[in-house]
């Protein structure tokens, strides 16, 4: 019975050996660049931005294709019945018609205040405004990758430092233990190193959760299955050599406000506004245009035509004296079938000319819309100068931030090696019996000695 119960367990580590395994191999590692990539390729928010930047060029082809003329055709068919007034009398018969008109129309404008090629103009920076939208996304998700990138390999070291805080906590309490059964340690020592497990325990099921939550905002960036494993992958700092850490700041404000995506769209967008300035100011001025047209119509009223005359004789009276007749002669009309194609034919006409309309007065609406639009580039000139001072500011700030890290950096080197120091002095203590126990404070580098009383 032991020996199936031992080959029971033997197989079940086998196969959870086995599916650890598969697990491992099937995450994927993800590179800083990869996941740049990625984002770039795949992220929704980009493809939104992609749309509306087709749409954008699609309006600056219809601006140009409005240069273009116009050109409607129409047709109207109808049955009359019923009662109608005779043409030229005041008496109605009853009658019944089917009547038929058609109509082509072509219009060109020649002028229209400059209204036509401003707006291909205007449409043309809108689709630069799409374009530096995209681009401010791009870089907007790309800032954030990194970020969360390296907030990712941050929790990854805090989970790895959480970890030895527990193993340095169990060790704490097996040899507070030890002390308290050879009388050299209370029951008070006892529940304290306890609650040093118990806080250890708990930071690392906070790390753990911030790693975890750091992970899934990566996955949502690339558009990734939030359950999908993957290992993030560090980067080999140790090819990093020379690194500047010294920078001034008014040489990289300058040099960001050419290229900063922030900044080109919000010039982008003034740009938009001062053309708007003169689109509307193209309503004061008259609208020339030429047009011209095709007509005719058809009615099975006249469905017999004239198609030739004979000479008819006709005695209208006698002379009484003579007894002879008087007679008159008078040319006929010879009528004949009037087919649809022939009445279309016959009733063709044509018509061009040239029209001009002035504005004179329509309640202020276009001194109205040009005021608008000198007040939107007012609005347009002061969010560009807002978006540079934030730029500046945030520059500036970071030159400061980074000035600071350095001297951190080189501060916490120093501590850190001074606890390490310290460590090992104490555990020497402790280990010939001078110090009675010693603990490390969870994320502190601070070691802590207690003597018992």
């Amino acid at each position: 019975m032991k020996i199936y119960k031992w080959m029971y367990y033997s197989l079940s580590i086998l196969l959870f050996t086995v599916l650890a395994s598969l697990a491992v191999n099937a995450q994927e590692k993800i590179t800083l660049q990869s996941a740049v990539d990625r984002t770039l390729a795949n992220n929704l928010t980009i493809k939104q931005a992609q749309v509306t930047e087709s749409i954008g060029g699609l309006e600056l082809q219809q601006a140009k294709n409005n240069l273009l003329p116009n050109l409607n055709a129409s047709t109207q068919g109808g049955y009359n019945f019923g009662r109608s007034q005779v043409a030229g009398s005041f008496t109605y018969t009853s009658s019944t018609s089917l009547n038929v008109n058609g109509n082509a129309q072509l219009q060109f404008t020649v002028y229209q205040g400059g209204q036509l090629r401003n707006q291909i103009i205007q449409n043309r920076l809108l689709l630069d405004v799409n374009k530096g939208q995209t681009a401010k996304i791009k870089n907007d998700l790309v800032l954030s990758v990194v970020t969360d990138y390296l907030q990712i390999l941050t929790n990854q070291d805090l989970v790895t430092a959480a970890k030895q805080q527990i193993d340095i906590a169990n060790q704490t309490l097996t040899r507070s233990d030890i002390s308290f059964k050879v009388g050299n340690q209370t029951l008070a020592d006892i529940s304290q190193s306890k609650a040093q497990v118990s806080t250890a325990n708990f930071n690392l099921t906070t790390t753990q959760n911030q790693l975890d939550l750091s992970l899934l905002i990566l996955k949502q960036y690339m558009e990734m299955d939030p359950y999908a494993p993957i290992e993030v992958e560090r980067p080999d700092i140790s090819k990093l050599t020379n690194i500047q850490t010294v920078y001034d700041a008014n040489e990289v404000v300058r040099t960001a406000l050419t290229v900063n995506p922030d900044i080109r769209l919000s010039e982008f967008q003034q740009k938009t506004y001062q053309q708007a300035i003169k689109i509307a100011k193209g309503s004061y001025y008259p609208t020339v245009s030429l047009y011209g047209g095709l007509a005719s119509s058809y009615s099975d009223r006249l469905n017999q035509k004239v198609i030739g005359q004979t000479a008819i004789t006709q005695q209208i009276g006698i002379v009484q004296a003579t007894n002879q007749s008087v007679v008159t002669s008078f040319n006929q009309s010879i009528y004949g079938p009037y087919s649809a194609f022939s009445q279309i034919r016959d009733n063709f006409n044509q018509n061009i000319g040239l029209s001009i309309r002035i504005p004179i007065f329509n309640q202020f609406n276009t001194r109205t819309n040009v005021r608008k639009a000198e007040l939107n580039l007012q609005n347009a000139q002061l969010s560009t100068q807002i978006a540079k001072n934030n730029l500046s500011k945030t520059i500036i700030q970071a030159v400061l931030d980074l000035q600071s890290a350095e001297k951190q950096y080189q501060s916490a080197t120093q501590t850190f090696e001074a606890n390490k120091d310290a460590l090992n002095v104490t555990k020497q203590r402790y280990d010939v019996g001078l110090v009675n126990s010693w603990i490390i404070i969870p994320r502190l580098p601070t070691l802590i000695n207690r003597k018992t009383i």
